[in-house]
C-alpha cells in the first residue's frame, strides 16, 4: 500500500532516486541526499527513543536553528517522525520564542550552534521537561549541567538512523506551524496542512519544470512560509538547496554566480537593495531560469532590471498570506505587454493557482462587478486550517460569504478584479495596515 502523499513525500523520493545528487549546500558543505537523509533519520530516531509519547499530544517538533545543516535535517527529522515542524528563530526576541515554544507544546527541539548560545533565555521559566537535542555539539555536559529540568543530547548520542522508517503521518495533519510577526497584536500561529503544501508544490513543480539540474536559492529564515519553496519544491524534483550564509547573503550577486543558480527566488526589497547596489548590471546572472518574487509590492523597475540582469530567465510575482499556503496568485512578467498593466507603479499580483478561486468582494462580502475593487477573499486546496488553538480569530478570519457554501479567507488585501483583458492588481491594504521594514 502507497502511503498517504505529504511534506517529505519529494524528498524521500529524491532520496531514493538521487542519491548521491547534492540536495543542500550551506556555507561551501555539501549534503548529498543520502548524507542529509540519514542525518534526519538519526535525530528522528533519537526523538523517539528519547522523548517517546511525551509530546505526542501536539504532534509538532521545534527546530531553533538557521542557515545550518541541522537546521534542515530538524526540519526533516520532525516529518520523518510524524510531525510537523515548529521554526524558531534566535534573532526573534527570547520572550517571544519562549511564547512560540509554550504555546505550541513541542516536547522536542533541535537546537544549533547559533541558537544554544540563546537557549538559556528561551528556557527560562519553561517548566515543563523537553528533549533537547545539540546535533553540532559532540560534548553537552555543560547543557546538561545548565539544563537540569531537560533531557539533553549531544551528537555522539544520536540514534542510529539506519533501517529507521518514516512513522505515518496523515495528509490531513500540520506540516508546519508558523507564528505570524504579531504585527496585529499577539502573534498568531498558522497551520499549514500537508495536504495544503502539497497542493502548492505540485503547482510549482509543474509551472517551472523543475528538474534535479537545478540550483535554488535560500534567501529567506526558516519562520517565513517562503522558505518552505526553496526547500520543497527543491527536493520534490532532486535539485539541491544552496543556503547562503548571513554574510553570503549580503552578497547577492556573487552567492547567484558562485552557485550558479538556476531559480532565484527573494522579496522585492533584495532585488531593490541589488539595484541600489548595481548589481543588476546586464547579463549579470547568465545561469537563472527563473526570477520569482514574493512577499511585498513589487516594483515594475525592479522586476524590469532584474529581468535585464538575468537575460535567460522568465519572471514572475507571486502572492499569497500565509493562510493561502505561501502563495496563491501570479503574474508572468512580458517585457512589451506588461508595463501597462502595473497599477501606482507595481506588478500585478494576476492569476489563482490551480484550483484557486478568487473572489473580490465589498464591504458586504458581495462580489464586485468585473475591474471593480474590493476586497480578496481566495479558497481552494492551498486554504489552510487556521489558527493554533484560536477558534475566535479562526472565525472571523476564515467564513463563508453570503450566497456561497464554501469557507474563504479574508486577506485584508485590496484588489481590483480582472476584467478578462487586464490582470488583478493589489492596490494596498483594506485596514491601512502600514509595515515598516
Amino acid at each position: 500500500m502507497t502511503a498517504p502523499r505529504t511534506l517529505r513525500s519529494g524528498f524521500l523520493q529524491s532520496w531514493e532516486r538521487f542519491t548521491d545528487h547534492v540536495a543542500l549546500v550551506v556555507d561551501g558543505e555539501e549534503k548529498s541526499y543520502d548524507a542529509l537523509g540519514r542525518f534526519a533519520s538519526s535525530i528522528a530516531a533519537t526523538m523517539e527513543r528519547d522523548c517517546g509519547a511525551a509530546d505526542a499530544g501536539s504532534k509538532l517538533t521545534a527546530v531553533f536553528a538557521h542557515r545550518s545543516v541541522s537546521a534542515f535535517a530538524g526540519i526533516l527529522a520532525a516529518l520523518f517522525r510524524g510531525h510537523g515542524y515548529v521554526p524558531l528563530n534566535s534573532t526573534f526576541p527570547p520572550d517571544r520564542t519562549r511564547s512560540m515554544l509554550e504555546r505550541s507544546g513541542c516536547g522536542c527541539v533541535v537546537v544549533d550552534a547559533l541558537a544554544a548560545k540563546q537557549l538559556p533565555e528561551v528556557l527560562a521559566g519553561v517548566d515543563r521537561s523537553l528533549l533537547l537535542i545539540f546535533p553540532e555539539h559532540d560534548d553537552v555536559s555543560e547543557f546538561a549541567e545548565r539544563f537540569t529540568d531537560h533531557k539533553v543530547v549531544g551528537a555522539r548520542d544520536l540514534a542510529d538512523g539506519e533501517g529507521f522508517e518514516p512513522l505515518p503521518a496523515d495528509p490531513d495533519a500540520i506540516a508546519y506551524l508558523l507564528f505570524t510577526s504579531g504585527s496585529t497584536g499577539i502573534p498568531k500561529g498558522v497551520m499549514v496542512a500537508h495536504r495544503n503544501a502539497t497542493a502548492f508544490i505540485d503547482a510549482m513543480v509543474e509551472r517551472y519544470a523543475i528538474s534535479e539540474a537545478d540550483r535554488f536559492s535560500q534567501t529567506f529564515d526558516l519562520t517565513f512560509d517562503l522558505s518552505v519553496f526553496d526547500m520543497f519544491v527543491a527536493w520534490e524534483r532532486g535539485a539541491r538547496v544552496c543556503c547562503p550564509t548571513q554574510a553570503q547573503k549580503m552578497l547577492p550577486a556573487k552567492y547567484i554566480q558562485e552557485n550558479e543558480l538556476t531559480v532565484w527566488f527573494s522579496v522585492p526589497s533584495t532585488g531593490v537593495l541589488m539595484n541600489r547596489l548595481r548589481m543588476l548590471k546586464p547579463d549579470n546572472y547568465p545561469t537563472l531560469r527563473w526570477s520569482l518574487f514574493c512577499g511585498e509590492a513589487l516594483p515594475a523597475e525592479i522586476i524590469e532590471a532584474f529581468v535585464a540582469a538575468a537575460p535567460n530567465s522568465i519572471a514572475e510575482n507571486l502572492y499569497g498570506p500565509t493562510e493561502l499556503t505561501i502563495a496563491c496568485t501570479l503574474y508572468r512578467w512580458e517585457g512589451e505587454r506588461s508595463p501597462a498593466a502595473c497599477e501606482l507603479g507595481l506588478v500585478p499580483i494576476g492569476e489563482p493557482y490551480p484550483d484557486m478561486e478568487v473572489l473580490v468582494v465589498d464591504e458586504e462580502l458581495r462580489e464586485v462587478a468585473p475591474g471593480e475593487t474590493g476586497e480578496l477573499l481566495m479558497t481552494g486546496p492551498q486554504l489552510t486550517p487556521g489558527y493554533w488553538q484560536d477558534a475566535e480569530k479562526t472565525a472571523a478570519a476564515f467564513m463563508t460569504p453570503p450566497e456561497k457554501d464554501t469557507l474563504f479567507y479574508r486577506t485584508g488585501d485590496r484588489v481590483r478584479r480582472s476584467d478578462g483583458t487586464s490582470p488583478m492588481v493589489y492596490l494596498g491594504r483594506v485596514d491601512n495596515q502600514i509595515k515598516i521594514q
